[in-house]
């Protein structure tokens, strides 16, 4: 066994005694809770088996949601983002609770003290979340240094090595090579590396330097190709002494997709039910401002390139686009007006999509919905672009939770191809409840540089 798997095997380790201490914390609280307080609230008290199922029960859900917002990864994320995670998912699973504890007791009266009960295990959970996470972090990076990476770079250029250098606590690039190199140079150089990262390289040569990789046991970052994530799904086919692959390419079934548009309708419906209160007050707010109009609709694609005007609350001037060009906001974009900044942070100019969703013209989840015009540039350089047009758009997807405002159309295109080739029910409830997420992360918001009309095209 040689070192780097001897590492992992530690990291798998810390890991999971980590994440242990922070499930059997907060089920231990949640336990208190019970039978100190919730369980009073019951006409009947339970035995020692059933206050094990709630405890259990609890737990269960716990380990479930935390899993979902990827709160179990110490180490790996950053501690606002594993905090805040955590705290969704602990929200979640006491707002079921309450549901639940209600629903036994039925008694009304109890509703408020059941509220305020379980707001204090919160809080309390809340602050234990917080230390854990902050020690345990903290301890897995003094145990765990950074690795040391070597970046052999391609012919075209990115800011990945940026992005990397900033999370210093994972990743540490240390040394640069070009892919042109002959391979036994590259190889020889890999010696002095923990990893390395295979950087925009044309596939033929990134293929022998992961071989290469893999005979001398070394960890490799790299950047797919579009072919790439389009065989990820791709079915092994036994039926020969040949080993063989099938991609389908179908998308998903028509049950699956049936699934989907009811779930479309259903939370759409409810989504403009309990936020109408928020949309009614926007609306006046944005009215009051400049007495211009509340919504802003404009012409977007959909599935199969079809155009409809999605609508939206106005966050900018009224003469935005007075040149009759198409741009996207850029950071400290003028054109956005003070109640403009407030409802894009918070992502409530989002809210009248529901309707565009009730409609069937978008769907809680796909690939954002782009300009026609903007499509047309953005295929100028990556004719691909297209094809994520294959689903229907979506209020939010996977280059929304994963990507940010400003990501590259490449990347940007990389991350709805992953959702088209993976899209199912599942990925689909996992994706919205990690918009919770998003809707906290500033930087998820951040805007194309100034002077620019798209977001950076790199392929």
């Amino acid at each position: 066994m040689n070192n780097n798997t001897n590492v992992e095997t530690q990291k798998k380790v810390f890991r999971f005694f980590s994440s242990v201490v922070l499930v059997v914390t907060l089920a231990t609280l949640f336990g208190v809770m019970w039978y100190l307080r919730l369980q009073m609230l019951m006409p009947t008290r339970f035995l020692g088996l059933g206050n094990y199922l709630m405890i259990g029960l609890y737990t269960v859900l716990m380990v479930l949601m935390i899993n979902t917002f990827k709160g179990f990864n110490i180490g790996s994320g950053r501690i606002s983002i594993l905090t805040m995670s955590q705290a969704i998912a602990m929200g979640l699973v006491n707002i079921l609770e309450f549901i639940i504890v209600i629903l036994m007791t039925r008694i009304k009266s109890l509703m408020w003290m059941t509220l305020a009960y379980i707001i204090v295990l919160t809080f309390v959970q809340a602050i234990a979340v917080l230390a854990i996470t902050f020690i345990s972090t903290k301890l897995y990076r003094a145990v765990f240094p950074p690795f040391s990476i070597l970046n052999i770079y391609g012919e075209y250029e990115n800011d990945l090595v940026i992005k990397m250098n900033r999370r210093a606590d994972k990743y540490k690039i240390t040394g640069e090579m070009s892919c042109n190199e002959p391979l036994e140079k590259i190889v020889k150089e890999l010696e002095n590396y923990d990893a390395v990262l295979i950087n925009d390289v044309p596939s033929e040569i990134r293929n022998d330097i992961v071989k290469a990789c893999f005979a001398t046991d070394k960890r490799v970052y790299f950047t797919p190709k579009i072919a790439d994530i389009l065989i990820k799904g791709s079915e092994e086919v036994n039926l020969f002494d040949t080993p063989l692959y099938l991609c389908k390419n179908v998308g998903m079934d028509g049950i699956s997709a049936a699934i989907k548009r009811m779930g479309d309708i259903f939370i759409s419906a409810v989504g403009i039910i309990l936020t109408s209160p928020i949309m009614l007050v926007t609306a006046i707010l944005i009215h009051k401002y400049d007495g211009g109009p509340v919504f802003y609709k404009q012409v977007r694609c959909t599935i199969g390139g079809k155009e409809y005007k999605i609508m939206k609350f106005r966050s900018m001037i009224t003469d935005a686009e007075k040149d009759g060009k198409a741009r996207l906001a850029s950071e400290n974009d003028d054109r956005i007006t003070p109640i403009g900044h407030f409802i894009r942070a918070t992502r409530i100019d989002e809210l009248p999509q529901f309707f565009n969703i009730l409609k069937g013209e978008m769907s809680i989840v796909g690939p954002r919905p782009e300009r026609p015009e903007i499509i047309a540039e953005y295929v100028k350089e990556v004719p691909e672009f297209a094809f994520r047009t294959h689903v229907k758009a979506g209020l939010t997807g996977y280059a929304q939770v994963y990507g940010k405002y400003n990501t590259t159309s490449y990347d940007k295109l990389k991350l709805d191809m992953i959702y088209c080739e993976k899209c199912s029910v599942l990925l689909d409830i996992q994706l919205i409840l990690m918009t919770l997420r998003v809707i906290f992360t500033k930087d998820a918001t951040e805007g194309v540089a100034e002077g620019e009309t798209t977001a950076k095209v790199h392929k």
